[in-house]
Parts: structure tokens; C-alpha cells; sequence
């Protein structure tokens, strides 16, 4: 199955623009004074930085970072680039560089050494916590609600025994005798409201009547 390849025309522009740019570095590091393998290594430094410059300027502005030591070194690796790109254009005679050319090309190493160190030390985005994991509450989230206590209920409770008033001994022959009658009479047992009621006593006695009455034969 044949795989269809498409030309991207940003893609290919790149890669001529980077072509050319090297070749001009490297003729302006070569008539420099820097022959053999230093010339190549000159333009491969000037690109590395260049790359690795705009790329940690975007994620430190991804991340909302200050940019602008990647800003900086970006600016003077493309600089250098623009420069040769110039001087080889017939506005410099290679064959007779100036001796300011041969210091700037001589101490490019140092300087390419000393900001891909600071960018190798910028603290990436990634490392930096996001604004979602911020110590602030939520104002718009609402408060857990309070752990319910749970309370006993009305019919759950222990109810105090009532004390029962107690009645004279007198009284309590009276209630006795009074029951008895009742009972003769009716054929059942008295009720202890009717006794209380016969002897004249408050309603709140019914319970110290009910407590001294006695079935028939105890």
C-alpha cells in the first residue's frame, strides 16, 4: 500500500533558509581563522541556541512565566545568524576580515557555552503548579454541611416512676370496706375512680386508692 507524501511549503522553506544560513556561518567562522571542523561547529552552535531559545521562551509563556532571559538569548543567536547572512552577501571582504570580526567569531563559543547553560537552568513550565492548584478556596463552593447529632427520641426516654401518696391507715380500712361493698353489690371488682370518688378525695388520689385495694379473699 503506497503511503501518499505531501509537501508542506512552510516545511520546505525552512529547511532552505537553514541551509543557507549555515553555509554563510560557516564561511564567516572559515575566513575568521576558524578552518577545518571549527568552522562547521560554529553555525551547528548558532541553531542550537536559536532553537533552544525560542522553545523555552514558549512554554515559559505558556506557563505565564517571565520570558525574557529566553527573549534575550534568542535575539542574539538570531542576530548572529542575520549577521553572517549579511556580511557574506559582498558587504565584507572575506579575504581581508576585520580584526573586531575575528574577536566576536573567537569569543562566540563562551558566550553560546554561557546562555545555553541559563536556559538549560530556566525552570521549565511544566514544573511550575498550576493556577487551579492555588492554597485559595473555592468561594463558590458551599460549606459541608454539620455532622447531625443524633438526639434520642421523646419515646426513647426513661420515664421517672411516679410516687404514689400514701394514706393513712384509717383511710385505708375506709377504701377497703367501701371497695367490698361495691364489689357485693355489682358483682365485679370496685374501680378505684368510683371509691375516690364515694370518699370525697381529689382525683390526684385515684393511684393511692388503686395501690391498697385488695381482690376478695386476699
Amino acid at each position: 500500500m503506497s503511503r501518499s507524501i505531501r509537501f508542506d511549503a512552510v516545511l520546505i522553506q525552512a529547511v532552505i533558509a537553514g541551509a543557507l544560513s549555515f553555509a554563510h556561518l560557516h564561511d564567516l567562522a572559515e575566513a575568521a581563522g576558524q578552518t577545518g571542523w571549527k568552522a562547521w561547529a560554529y553555525p551547528v552552535s548558532v541553531d542550537l541556541l536559536l532553537v533552544a531559545a525560542w522553545r523555552r521562551m514558549r512554554d515559559q509563556q505558556r506557563a505565564q512565566l517571565p520570558s525574557g532571559g529566553a527573549r534575550l538569548w534568542f535575539l542574539v543567536a538570531l542576530g548572529a545568524s542575520l549577521s553572517a547572512n549579511v556580511a557574506t552577501a559582498g558587504l565584507l571582504d572575506l579575504d581581508d576580515v576585520p580584526a573586531s570580526l575575528r574577536i566576536v567569531v573567537a569569543g562566540w563559543p563562551a558566550v553560546a557555552f554561557f546562555g545555553g547553560t541559563l536556559l538549560a537552568h530556566t525552570p521549565h513550565g511544566q514544573d511550575v503548579p498550576p493556577a487551579s492548584a492555588s492554597t485559595t478556596p473555592d468561594l463558590d463552593e458551599e460549606p459541608a454541611a454539620p455532622a447531625e447529632i443524633d438526639a434520642p427520641r421523646l419515646e426513647e426516654l426513661p420515664v421517672p416512676p411516679v410516687p404514689v401518696a400514701s394514706l393513712p391507715p384509717a383511710l385505708v380500712d375506709r377504701v377497703r370496706s367501701l371497695a367490698e361493698e361495691l364489689r357485693t353489690a355489682t358483682g365485679h371488682p370496685a374501680d378505684p375512680d368510683t371509691v375516690r370518688a364515694r370518699l370525697g378525695l381529689p382525683p390526684s388520689m385515684t393511684p393511692a386508692v388503686a395501690a391498697h385495694l385488695t381482690p376478695t379473699g386476699a
